[in-house]
């Protein structure tokens, strides 16, 4: 919910699509609601209210079918809480500002392990960037130093994510803009947040109109997998800039609660060892490949 969150600001979640979290400020939709008439209270130590966005799969859905949704749930099990999730039709990335900071909910998932505007839990996995290609394509595409990487275009990829810097890097960004402009029907970014559909990347990378893609894998892995046809190839974590920075590809992913709020940060720590084997399942089914956490320091 959230690597959307970070990756860009979070990052994700912006490195990936959450690019526009402040600069988009001017994005409208209804207020937030609970998935019960009654909402629990805040401090409520018998539930884990979850802030959720309603309509953002592969994460979070309504009915309750976004892999996270499903993290949450492990994690309220294992600390022996039921799950309320207190649903926005706002997109993820304004679910710290504008549902965990008011205090309509309490826990977000999904977010990069530091992320400064809130706390955030142990890693429960490290989350990597991926190139998406047919399983049929001659071309051997394993990192962004591939050979093979030029014939691709056009490459799917999410604009202000680490994928743009590396293109841009290696001089294929005019081969593609105007390919990844069209995944959003060319609309105006300007005062608005625009998600590319994960689930379209991945069906023209299947059907032939893009050579790959370079996306999140947590975004498209549910689409790869769903598809015979198609793989992932996890990024390593070891890509600079033009300029020597690192262009960091593989994000820790965290629980997050608000910076007051120590005491659910604890009791969250606390069960995450008991929900790991269920989180881990849950990251399989989904495709996702798994990658461990960086060491807690």
């Amino acid at each position: 919910m959230t690597s959307r969150l970070q990756n860009t600001l979070r990052a994700s979640r912006l490195f990936t699509t959450a690019i526009g979290a402040t600069a988009f400020a001017v994005f409208v939709a209804g207020p937030s609601h609970a998935d019960e008439a009654a909402a629990p209270a805040a401090g409520d130590a018998s539930t884990l209210r979850v802030c959720a966005a309603e309509k953002e799969l592969p994460y979070s859905a309504s009915d309750k079918s976004g892999f996270e949704n499903k993290i949450a749930e492990a994690l309220a099990d294992a600390m022996g809480r039921k799950p309320v999730f207190v649903w926005s039709e706002k997109p993820a990335i304004y679910a710290v500002r504008d549902q965990l900071d008011k205090k309509l909910c309490d826990v977000v998932v999904g977010v990069d392990t530091g992320d400064e505007r809130v706390l955030t839990s142990r890693a429960y996995y490290r989350a990597p960037y991926v190139f998406v290609q047919r399983k049929d394509s001659p071309l051997d595409i394993k990192t962004w130093d591939s050979p093979d990487l030029a014939k691709a275009a056009p490459i799917g990829f999410v604009r202000g994510s680490p994928a743009e810097v590396m293109i841009t890097k290696h001089d294929l960004y005019n081969d593609s803009i105007n390919y990844v402009s069209s995944l959003t029907n060319f609309k105006d970014k300007r005062n608005s947040y625009t998600r590319i559909p994960p689930d379209r990347m991945v069906a023209e990378v299947a059907d032939k109109t893009a050579g790959a893609a370079a996306a999140f894998a947590p975004e498209v892995a549910r689409y790869v997998k769903g598809n015979p046809d198609l793989k992932m190839t996890v990024i390593p974590d070891d890509n600079v800039r033009s300029d020597g920075e690192p262009v960091p590809h593989h994000f820790d992913q965290s629980f997050a609660v608000r910076k007051d709020d120590k005491t659910l940060l604890s009791a969250i720590d606390a069960a995450l060892p008991k929900a790991k084997e269920k989180i881990e399942a849950i990251l399989k089914e989904e495709g996702i490949p798994y990658v461990a956490p960086a060491p807690r320091t």
